[in-house]
């Protein structure tokens, strides 16, 4: 599935929900399914610099595929970590530097985020994008 079906997979679940609280709820839920990442890999490397609470980011490339792992430590970082490790994880790194982020407003959600979460999204994007040229690099 292209990171723009699984956007519109997303957007299908979120015009379910007419309050605006309802679909926080569900980021929420989501976060329930998050994984933590062993201690080792949390460090100033990995900790996205910009978030409104403490997250971490890993990108390693195998086989041309960029593969994420995160961990967030509040509710709203857990679930768009999940969110967001599903759009963009065990993508190539041409499929992720090839998508322009504003179709992540296709979803319906970016208004529900405030300016701080909206910069938090930010902070992952530029660490996704990073590792996914930084991937991109070691194949060529």
């Amino acid at each position: 599935m292209s990171i723009e079906a699984t956007i519109a997979r997303y957007k299908e679940d979120f015009d379910l929900f007419d309050d605006p609280n309802d679909k926080l709820e569900y980021i929420f839920d989501l976060g329930k399914k998050h994984t933590t990442l062993p201690d080792e890999d949390k460090h100033e490397g990995t900790y996205v610099v910009g978030c409104a609470s403490d997250a971490w980011l890993v990108g390693d490339c195998k086989d041309g595929n960029l593969i994420l792992r995160g961990e967030g430590t509040s509710e709203m970082a857990k679930g768009m970590l999940t969110l967001l490790l599903d759009i963009f994880g065990k993508r190539t790194a041409d499929e992720i530097l090839q998508f322009d982020p504003a179709g992540l407003q296709d979803m319906g959600i970016m208004e529900l985020l405030s300016p701080v979460r909206q910069q938090s999204l930010q902070a992952f994007l530029k660490m996704v994008y990073g590792y996914a040229q930084n991937c991109k690099e070691q194949g060529a």
